[in-house]
């Protein structure tokens, strides 16, 4: 594989990662939200999830979002009588986000996103160590 390759393949999991983390910040963002209706439901935690990718002119295998798609697990039920939001029994629907998993899985999102980026800067070295010969 050549450098530009490289570089194309980490530049696909740069752009995966960045979505991964979006998601997560979304999900952290309404992990408190319920729904606006008595007996509604609240949000409901996404998910992002990829694929890989054959650039067909390179021969390269990169990384390609497949979707993201609701995480169909049940909602926590809380008895809050008073609470507007809450169904004929006094409950009320909150959001299947749970805070600890997304903050692990936005540090390991952090994580590959820095390692795509080392391996750009390492192919970027390369380059210029190559053309430093050249001359």
């Amino acid at each position: 594989m050549d450098l530009k390759n490289s570089v194309e393949v980490s530049a696909s999991g740069l752009r995966a990662q960045s979505l991964r983390m979006r998601v997560i910040a979304e999900n952290l963002a309404n992990a408190d939200s319920v729904a606006t209706t008595p007996g509604g439901q609240p949000y409901r935690r996404k998910v992002a999830s990829f694929e890989s990718e054959v650039d067909r002119a390179t021969g390269a295998e990169g990384v390609r979002v497949r979707g993201i798609e609701a995480d169909q697990s049940a909602f926590q039920r809380v008895y809050q009588p008073g609470n507007p939001a809450a169904d004929a029994a006094g409950y009320v629907l909150k959001p299947n986000v749970n805070s600890l998993v997304e903050s692990a899985d936005m540090k390991a999102a952090q994580r590959a996103y820095e390692a795509n980026l080392s391996a750009i800067e390492a192919a970027k070295g390369l380059t210029m160590r190559t053309i430093d010969l050249l001359k």
